[in-house]
């Protein structure tokens, strides 16, 4: 959940001493990095459950809360779809390259 949320807050500086210390070929961290988003989101996506749950059940302790938690869950799998739907497209592309 922190890479999400502190993407905004990462200088380009601290992103290089991050790939720099990965030492992995671009394929390898790439396939890292996208399971630790799928990750992140089924996360999220628990705790939207909990939110709806608590909420059908009237055990929310805090409606703001349980509500930020749904909203996040939404967006990020907005996201995660767009990034699918972007991969897909991309390697669509690849394969009507001509070599």
């Amino acid at each position: 959940m922190n890479n999400i949320n502190n993407i905004s807050g990462a200088s380009t500086a601290d992103l290089l001493k991050q790939k720099g210390s990965t030492e992995k070929t671009g394929g390898e961290a790439f396939a890292e990095q996208l399971k630790s988003a799928l990750n992140e989101v089924n996360d999220i996506q628990k705790e939207s459950e909990e939110a709806i749950a608590d909420l059908a059940t009237g055990q929310v302790k805090d409606l703001h809360q349980a509500a930020l938690a749904i909203g996040k869950a939404e967006t990020s799998m907005k996201l995660m779809l767009e990034i699918r739907n972007k991969a897909l497209n991309a390697y669509k592309e690849i394969g009507r390259t001509q070599l």
